[in-house]
């Protein structure tokens, strides 16, 4: 077998393989022959098939599938052999590939364009400028906090006197001309808040109303749709439509939620027994958990700032684009023709970036280790308990969910992608200088509608 190859410029480059008989014919031929031990061909006994039949029936095949083999075995290994630093996949080339005949030749010509990347160097240095943006904690973010802790710890009591926000408990009757129709809807049992009627007089018929009181209002003017209509009354929405009569409602229970008093039952939901035992240190562990929160904010605005300062570095790389705009095409059938010219140049922005990161991967010998996986994993997992109030989760439970995340295939590929990218980002941050800026949320939030 020969192979050559032929620089076109920088970044683009032909490959020619050159395939000889003596190169496949040993190989086809042991094919051909354990083949025929195996083969179950009519009219004959098991391995009792005429060599000469075997290779006229399966002969072309076989050599076809030994010929793709070689041919990709040794391009492979050429391109890894001389380090060529290859973009996408080879692709036929579209004009110098002659046709080829299994039938009458024994020779072969396989020609591939390649796609080279760009050679660069990543140089960093204090010259170089990040903006880190530390947020603000504010009085108004722990205040709010404490608000969500005690709206979520609180409990239902039951009350005497109704206000607009109490769920109210009792049997309902349908009416009829000012009385009871004996005949019309009944619910036992039925269940309504005051809060969610729309119409203000309706809502107000409740407002003050005691424990044993008998109210009567119009569902069809409180509410202002039949899916409430139906809940309420225990009907279809097709009944709920038509129903425009009074009903009577007597209450039997007032049930209002209470939000949780500021004191230690409340630290110890939150935080675990004994963790916090003041109002005081409440506040502080709040915002102590609200600055840990936004820090992962300002490490991913750093990672984006810094990732556009350095593929902004490199603004005249030159890239085989003919050739990756085919292999685009050819290669994902979800690309169109006529949106690739469009979507390139953010392809090509995330291509260099890819390329930065391999670059500043091997120079500082970057390695993602199981351990790192775990740790990121535990901090995604804490990440989402929090989101739902859950802090201070036993690492247990913790390690647990982590495990499981990682269990999935597609998960743990990104994970391993996440820890890479963050080891690159922690060179980026140590060697860069960074300019530090104190703002609010508010404006921290801004910097991402202007995006």
């Amino acid at each position: 077998m020969n192979i050559v190859r032929k620089d076109l410029d920088q970044n683009n480059a032909i490959v020619t393989l050159r395939i000889e008989k003596a190169d496949y014919a040993e190989k086809v031929d042991k094919n051909l022959r354990d083949f025929r031990k195996k083969a179950n061909i009519p009219g004959f006994r098991p391995g009792m098939v005429p060599a000469g039949l075997v290779r006229k029936m399966y002969g072309k095949a076989v050599m076809a599938e030994e010929i793709n083999k070689l041919v990709s075995e040794n391009l492979y290994s050429y391109i890894r052999e001389n380090n060529m630093n290859i973009l996408g996949e080879p692709l036929p080339n579209e004009t110098e590939q002659k046709p080829f005949d299994f039938d009458t030749q024994d020779d072969f010509e396989f020609v591939f364009d390649l796609g080279i990347a760009p050679e660069i160097e990543v140089e960093l240095t204090k010259k170089d400028k990040v903006n880190y943006y530390n947020i603000t904690v504010s009085d108004e973010m722990i205040e709010n906090q404490v608000k969500s802790y005690t709206g979520r710890y609180g409990k239902y009591i039951q009350e005497e006197v109704v206000e607009e926000k109490d769920m109210l408990k009792g049997e309902l009757l349908e009416m009829a001309n000012g009385k009871v129709n004996e005949s019309g809807i009944k619910v036992q049992d039925a269940t309504l808040t005051p809060a969610y009627m729309k119409n203000d007089t309706q809502k107000a018929l409740f407002f003050g109303a005691k424990k044993g009181d008998v109210i009567i209002f119009n569902p069809s003017k409180a509410f202002d749709n039949e899916t409430e209509i139906s809940s309420l009354l225990k009907i279809s929405k097709d009944q709920a439509k038509k129903v425009d009569s009074d009903f009577l409602l007597k209450i039997e229970s007032i049930t209002r939620y209470h939000e949780s008093e500021i004191n230690q039952g409340l630290f110890d939901k939150v935080y675990g027994d004994g963790v916090v035992k003041s109002e005081e240190e409440f506040r502080t562990k709040i915002k102590e958990n609200i600055q840990d929160n936004l820090v992962s904010d300002s490490e991913f605005k750093f990672s984006v700032d810094a990732k556009e300062m350095l593929v902004a570095k490199f603004s005249d790389l030159s890239f085989p684009d003919t050739f990756l705009k085919r292999w685009l095409l050819s290669s994902n059938q979800k690309i169109k023709a006529e949106t690739l010219e469009e979507d390139y140049p953010k392809m090509i922005a995330d291509l260099k970036w890819h390329l930065i990161k391999e670059k500043l991967t091997k120079a500082n010998d970057l390695k993602v280790e199981t351990a790192d996986v775990e740790e990121y994993a535990k901090k995604i997992a804490k990440a989402q308990f929090a989101q739902y109030g859950m802090i201070g989760m036993d690492d247990e439970i913790i390690a647990n969910y982590a495990k499981d995340m990682m269990k999935k295939e597609e998960t743990l590929k990104s994970l391993i992608d996440k820890v890479a990218e963050e080891k690159v980002f922690a060179v980026v941050k140590e060697t860069v200088k960074l300019d530090n800026k104190e703002v609010s949320i508010e404006e921290f939030n801004k910097m991402f509608e202007a995006k």
